[in-house]
Protein backbone atom coordinates (compact mmCIF):
# COMPACT_ATOMS: atom_id res chain seq x y z
CA UNK A 1 0.00 0.00 0.00
CA UNK A 2 0.93 3.14 -0.91
CA UNK A 3 1.08 6.38 1.98
CA UNK A 4 0.39 9.86 1.67
CA UNK A 5 0.37 12.51 3.87
CA UNK A 6 -1.78 15.39 3.41
CA UNK A 7 -0.34 18.41 5.81
CA UNK A 8 -3.82 20.36 6.10
CA UNK A 9 -4.62 23.83 7.08
CA UNK A 10 -6.92 23.37 9.44
CA UNK A 11 -9.46 21.30 10.80
CA UNK A 12 -12.21 21.45 8.14
CA UNK A 13 -9.58 19.96 5.89
CA UNK A 14 -8.35 17.49 7.86
CA UNK A 15 -12.00 16.39 8.54
CA UNK A 16 -12.72 16.29 4.93
CA UNK A 17 -9.60 13.92 4.11
CA UNK A 18 -10.47 11.51 6.96
CA UNK A 19 -14.62 11.25 5.95
CA UNK A 20 -13.82 11.49 1.99
CA UNK A 21 -11.10 11.43 0.58
CA UNK A 22 -9.69 8.60 3.00
CA UNK A 23 -11.96 6.29 2.33
CA UNK A 24 -11.92 6.84 -1.55
CA UNK A 25 -7.93 6.04 -1.78
CA UNK A 26 -7.90 3.04 0.83
CA UNK A 27 -10.09 1.39 -2.64
CA UNK A 28 -6.96 2.04 -4.49
CA UNK A 29 -4.48 0.65 -1.97
CA UNK A 30 -3.30 4.25 -1.03
CA UNK A 31 -3.39 5.39 2.54
CA UNK A 32 -4.43 9.01 4.35
CA UNK A 33 -2.46 10.36 6.85
CA UNK A 34 -3.50 13.91 7.12
CA UNK A 35 -1.70 16.07 9.90
CA UNK A 36 -2.38 19.64 10.81
CA UNK A 37 0.43 22.47 10.04
CA UNK A 38 2.02 21.45 13.77
CA UNK A 39 3.21 24.93 13.84
CA UNK A 40 -0.20 26.55 14.45
CA UNK A 41 -2.35 23.10 14.85
CA UNK A 42 -4.13 24.97 12.12
CA UNK A 43 -3.84 28.40 10.38
CA UNK A 44 -1.18 29.37 7.63
CA UNK A 45 2.40 29.77 8.24
CA UNK A 46 5.52 31.14 7.04
CA UNK A 47 6.43 28.76 3.77
CA UNK A 48 10.14 28.08 6.09
CA UNK A 49 7.79 26.56 8.30
CA UNK A 50 5.72 24.80 6.24
CA UNK A 51 8.82 23.53 4.29
CA UNK A 52 10.64 22.56 7.38
CA UNK A 53 7.01 20.20 8.63
CA UNK A 54 7.26 18.99 4.62
CA UNK A 55 10.92 17.81 4.68
CA UNK A 56 10.73 16.12 8.20
CA UNK A 57 7.16 14.11 6.81
CA UNK A 58 9.89 12.93 3.82
CA UNK A 59 12.78 12.39 5.68
CA UNK A 60 10.85 10.50 8.82
CA UNK A 61 8.94 7.90 6.21
CA UNK A 62 11.05 7.77 3.06
CA UNK A 63 8.48 5.55 1.34
CA UNK A 64 5.32 7.95 1.78
CA UNK A 65 4.78 10.83 -0.66
CA UNK A 66 3.55 14.12 0.77
CA UNK A 67 1.33 16.94 -0.43
CA UNK A 68 -0.56 20.00 1.13
CA UNK A 69 -3.79 21.18 1.58
CA UNK A 70 -3.67 24.84 1.89
CA UNK A 71 -5.78 27.67 0.51
CA UNK A 72 -4.83 30.29 -1.70
CA UNK A 73 -6.98 32.65 0.65
CA UNK A 74 -5.26 33.72 3.96
CA UNK A 75 -1.59 33.55 2.06
CA UNK A 76 -0.02 37.17 1.86
CA UNK A 77 3.57 38.35 1.21
CA UNK A 78 4.79 38.29 4.62
CA UNK A 79 4.52 34.26 4.82
CA UNK A 80 7.62 34.40 2.04
CA UNK A 81 6.32 31.75 -0.34
CA UNK A 82 8.71 31.37 -3.27
CA UNK A 83 8.12 33.25 -6.52
CA UNK A 84 5.38 35.13 -4.48
CA UNK A 85 5.53 38.38 -6.69
CA UNK A 86 6.09 36.52 -9.67
CA UNK A 87 2.82 34.48 -9.17
CA UNK A 88 1.13 37.58 -7.62
CA UNK A 89 1.98 39.87 -11.51
CA UNK A 90 0.07 36.86 -13.50
CA UNK A 91 -3.66 37.86 -13.61
CA UNK A 92 -4.65 34.12 -14.56
CA UNK A 93 -5.75 32.46 -11.31
CA UNK A 94 -4.62 28.75 -12.39
CA UNK A 95 -1.20 30.31 -13.72
CA UNK A 96 -0.73 31.96 -10.38
CA UNK A 97 -1.68 28.58 -8.54
CA UNK A 98 1.05 27.01 -10.70
CA UNK A 99 4.08 29.40 -10.49
CA UNK A 100 3.82 28.81 -6.08
CA UNK A 101 3.47 25.05 -6.52
CA UNK A 102 6.38 24.96 -9.25
CA UNK A 103 8.40 27.39 -6.74
CA UNK A 104 7.20 25.39 -3.64
CA UNK A 105 8.61 21.99 -5.41
CA UNK A 106 11.87 23.46 -6.42
CA UNK A 107 12.74 24.99 -3.02
CA UNK A 108 12.66 20.83 -1.30
CA UNK A 109 15.77 19.26 -1.89
CA UNK A 110 15.82 17.16 -4.83
CA UNK A 111 16.77 13.81 -3.03
CA UNK A 112 12.78 14.08 -1.74
CA UNK A 113 11.64 16.22 -4.17
CA UNK A 114 9.90 13.28 -6.29
CA UNK A 115 8.01 12.46 -3.56
CA UNK A 116 6.40 15.58 -2.76
CA UNK A 117 3.09 17.44 -4.03
CA UNK A 118 2.61 20.81 -3.67
CA UNK A 119 -0.95 22.03 -3.80
CA UNK A 120 -2.63 25.23 -3.25
CA UNK A 121 -6.64 25.45 -3.00
CA UNK A 122 -7.70 27.88 -5.36
CA UNK A 123 -9.28 30.06 -3.88
CA UNK A 124 -10.58 27.89 -0.28
CA UNK A 125 -12.06 24.43 0.64
CA UNK A 126 -14.54 26.14 1.03
CA UNK A 127 -15.35 27.09 -2.50
CA UNK A 128 -15.71 23.62 -3.49
CA UNK A 129 -18.85 23.32 -1.72
CA UNK A 130 -20.98 25.48 -4.15
CA UNK A 131 -21.45 22.68 -6.46
CA UNK A 132 -24.78 21.81 -6.44
CA UNK A 133 -27.63 24.17 -4.79
CA UNK A 134 -30.08 21.44 -4.21
CA UNK A 135 -27.56 19.83 -1.48
CA UNK A 136 -28.06 23.12 0.53
CA UNK A 137 -31.72 22.66 0.13
CA UNK A 138 -31.40 19.15 1.22
CA UNK A 139 -28.99 19.61 4.08
CA UNK A 140 -29.63 23.06 5.62
CA UNK A 141 -32.88 23.47 7.28
CA UNK A 142 -35.22 26.39 5.65
CA UNK A 143 -35.07 29.07 8.70
CA UNK A 144 -30.88 28.60 8.77
CA UNK A 145 -30.78 29.24 5.07
CA UNK A 146 -31.45 32.82 4.91
CA UNK A 147 -29.35 33.73 2.47
CA UNK A 148 -31.21 32.22 -0.69
CA UNK A 149 -30.82 35.10 -3.22
CA UNK A 150 -27.10 35.65 -2.53
CA UNK A 151 -26.47 31.33 -3.01
CA UNK A 152 -28.54 31.33 -6.23
CA UNK A 153 -26.48 34.34 -7.88
CA UNK A 154 -23.59 32.78 -6.82
CA UNK A 155 -24.89 29.67 -8.80
CA UNK A 156 -25.80 31.82 -11.29
CA UNK A 157 -22.15 33.80 -11.96
CA UNK A 158 -19.67 30.25 -11.30
CA UNK A 159 -20.01 27.34 -13.00
CA UNK A 160 -16.19 26.59 -11.63
CA UNK A 161 -16.62 27.13 -7.68
CA UNK A 162 -12.53 27.36 -7.42
CA UNK A 163 -13.21 30.88 -8.58
CA UNK A 164 -15.63 32.38 -5.79
CA UNK A 165 -13.02 35.18 -5.33
CA UNK A 166 -10.78 35.51 -2.17
CA UNK A 167 -11.73 39.49 -0.80
CA UNK A 168 -12.75 38.98 2.76
CA UNK A 169 -15.93 39.67 2.29
CA UNK A 170 -16.47 37.76 -1.10
CA UNK A 171 -14.29 34.52 0.08
CA UNK A 172 -16.32 31.22 0.11
CA UNK A 173 -16.19 30.72 3.74
CA UNK A 174 -17.41 34.35 4.57
CA UNK A 175 -20.36 33.97 1.74
CA UNK A 176 -21.21 30.74 3.82
CA UNK A 177 -21.03 32.89 7.14
CA UNK A 178 -23.73 35.23 5.89
CA UNK A 179 -25.76 32.46 4.21
CA UNK A 180 -26.49 29.87 6.91
CA UNK A 181 -27.36 31.30 9.75
CA UNK A 182 -25.08 29.33 12.40
CA UNK A 183 -22.76 28.08 10.01
CA UNK A 184 -19.76 26.03 11.34
CA UNK A 185 -16.97 25.51 9.10
CA UNK A 186 -15.91 21.62 9.93
CA UNK A 187 -19.65 20.44 10.99
CA UNK A 188 -21.59 22.23 7.77
CA UNK A 189 -18.42 21.98 5.35
CA UNK A 190 -18.60 18.12 6.05
CA UNK A 191 -22.21 17.52 5.93
CA UNK A 192 -22.16 19.26 2.40
CA UNK A 193 -19.61 17.56 0.83
CA UNK A 194 -20.35 14.43 1.53
CA UNK A 195 -23.90 14.89 0.57
CA UNK A 196 -22.50 16.16 -2.91
CA UNK A 197 -19.86 13.27 -3.00
CA UNK A 198 -15.86 13.37 -4.12
CA UNK A 199 -17.59 12.74 -8.24
CA UNK A 200 -19.49 15.74 -8.44
CA UNK A 201 -16.76 17.69 -6.78
CA UNK A 202 -14.08 16.95 -9.06
CA UNK A 203 -16.31 17.35 -12.05
CA UNK A 204 -17.08 20.72 -11.26
CA UNK A 205 -13.18 21.85 -9.66
CA UNK A 206 -10.57 21.29 -12.70
CA UNK A 207 -7.55 21.98 -10.10
CA UNK A 208 -8.76 19.85 -7.01
CA UNK A 209 -9.01 16.85 -9.98
CA UNK A 210 -5.90 17.27 -10.94
CA UNK A 211 -4.56 17.52 -7.80
CA UNK A 212 -6.53 13.85 -7.12
CA UNK A 213 -5.34 12.45 -10.23
CA UNK A 214 -1.59 12.86 -9.21
CA UNK A 215 -2.30 11.35 -5.81
CA UNK A 216 -4.10 8.32 -7.44
CA UNK A 217 -0.39 7.92 -9.43
CA UNK A 218 1.45 7.60 -6.36
CA UNK A 219 1.22 3.71 -6.56
CA UNK A 220 2.50 3.66 -9.99
CA UNK A 221 5.64 5.29 -9.15
CA UNK A 222 8.55 3.98 -7.24
CA UNK A 223 9.73 5.73 -3.98
CA UNK A 224 13.54 5.26 -5.08
CA UNK A 225 14.77 8.02 -6.85
CA UNK A 226 17.29 5.69 -8.38
CA UNK A 227 14.46 4.58 -10.33
CA UNK A 228 13.16 6.25 -13.10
Amino acid sequence: MSTIIIICEGETEKEFCEKTLSPYFAAQNIYVYPPLIKKTMGGIVKWKELKKQVLSHLMNDTSAFVTTFIDYYGIHSKYEFPKWDKAEAENDKNKRMEILEEGMLMDIDKTYRFRYIPYLQLHEFEGLLFNEINVFHEQILPNELVGLKELEDIFIKYDNPEMINNKRETSPSHRLQRIINGYNKVVYGNILAESIGLEKIRNKSPRFNEWLNKIEQIKNKPNDNTIS
